[in-house]
This record gives structure tokens, sequence and C-alpha cells, in this order.
């Protein structure tokens, strides 16, 4: 039984990503941010699902209050 048999090219090339927010294992290319636009490799991807990113963001989002004229 030889090691270089047991190995593929899908094991050394990352496919899927476990989000850190949700947890979910989804695809890396598709269901990721490119975090480092110039490269294409597994660790210019973020660790955060797009879903969650979005969610965040829109959480912490400040919510602008309108203006009142003050009642004296």
């Amino acid at each position: 039984m030889n090691f270089d048999d047991q190995l593929e090219l899908e094991h050394l090339l990352f496919t899927e990503r476990k989000c850190r927010s949700c947890g979910q294992i989804k695809c890396l290319t598709e269901d990721f941010y490119l975090t480092r636009k110039n490269r294409r490799i597994p660790s210019a991807y973020s660790y955060e699902c797009k879903e969650c990113t979005i969610d965040r963001v829109k959480k912490k989002k400040r919510k602008i209050k309108e203006w009142e004229y003050p009642d004296w």
C-alpha cells in the first residue's frame, strides 16, 4: 500500500469550508468572499460565509435617527 496512491488532488485543493458563524460546510469559491483579490488560493477566502457576513453587517449598521424640532 503506497501513500501516493491514496492521495488525490481533491485532498490537496480545498473545495469546501466550514463557516465559523453558522457552522455549515459550504462551497469555498461560491459561498465565501475573496479577501485578497490578487490571489485565488484557499487561504485568500474568508472564514465567514457570505450570508453570515451580510447578516452581521446588517445587525451592526448604525441607524440614523431623524432630527426632530425641539418642543419648547
